[in-house]
């Protein structure tokens, strides 16, 4: 039984039932939460640190009802779309030119890898004295962060697009403008919606940095907060609101890609 169990559901890349998958995610969660009631309600750890599940339950509703949880939430999704749509508006034509035309990876690329290995936190101070501690700020850090990580990764994925399609492009008649509308861009697209959900993840992180550094409202602002007055339960919410908007936003993501491009849509 064993062994048919493996035989069927470990071969690699090959499809599982949907009832299994869903029933294995649950199963790995409701590990997660029973850990964490061991810890917490078993006194392995002290409530100053680990706060229980119901305890974090109840920070959060008492924090729905003042406002404050709407309040910060807004901000940071505010905060973060805003940063990332400018980021991704720009990246991803002059990723494709960049990847595409050596010409233009010759301009773009030298600064771009100059400035992505420049820690975005070290940045901030720059950023407060030019653009102040409001949320232009924290746009800024985010479009940072995010933009020429972005350059990159969309250009190695426009220089991956296979020269023989394009060559065959040529040979049927079509010409260059023809191939790189109807051929390239098509062709990229996969790889740029799987780089735009990549770094999404990424600017969360830029952002709560920012928050954390200079911020007055926001979900990093809400833990740095908490933490000064040791709210675990505070800590914890923010932390898991996050995590729970990056989940939707990552589902929201393929949600989009299979809608927008299902030729590249798994079978």
């Amino acid at each position: 039984m064993i062994a048919s169990f493996l035989e069927a559901y470990t071969a690699p890349r090959r499809e599982i039932p949907r009832r299994v998958y869903l029933t294995v995610s649950a199963l790995v969660g409701l590990g997660g939460l029973l850990a964490w009631c061991a810890l917490s309600y078993g006194g392995l750890v002290r409530s100053d640190f680990l706060p229980t599940p119901v305890a974090v339950l109840q920070a959060g509703i008492d924090m729905a009802r003042d406002g404050s949880l709407l309040v910060n939430t807004t901000a940071s999704v505010t905060e973060i779309m805003s940063g990332f749509i400018i980021a991704s508006l720009i990246s991803v034509p002059l990723g494709i030119l960049m990847g595409s035309f050596k010409i233009v990876e010759a301009a773009v690329e030298p600064v771009t890898n100059f400035v992505r290995y420049l820690p975005v936190s070290a940045l901030i101070p720059l950023l407060i004295l030019w653009v102040g501690i409001g949320i232009e700020e924290k746009i800024a850090v985010i479009f940072i962060g995010t933009f020429f990580q972005q350059l990159i990764l969309i250009a190695d994925v426009s220089r991956g697009v296979s020269q023989d399609l394009l060559d065959v492009s040529y040979t049927l008649g079509a010409d260059r403008r023809t191939v790189v509308t109807r051929v390239l861009i098509p062709a990229t697209m996969p790889g740029v919606m799987d780089t735009l959900r990549v770094t999404l993840g990424w600017a969360w992180t830029y952002l709560v940095v920012a928050e954390l550094v200079a911020g007055n409202k926001g979900l990093g602002y809400l833990i740095l907060n908490a933490s000064r007055g040791l709210f675990t339960d505070q800590i914890f919410l923010g932390i898991m609101v996050i995590g729970l908007l990056g989940l939707i936003s990552d589902q929201l993501f393929k949600l989009i890609r299979d809608w927008l491009l299902p030729w590249a849509s798994n079978p």
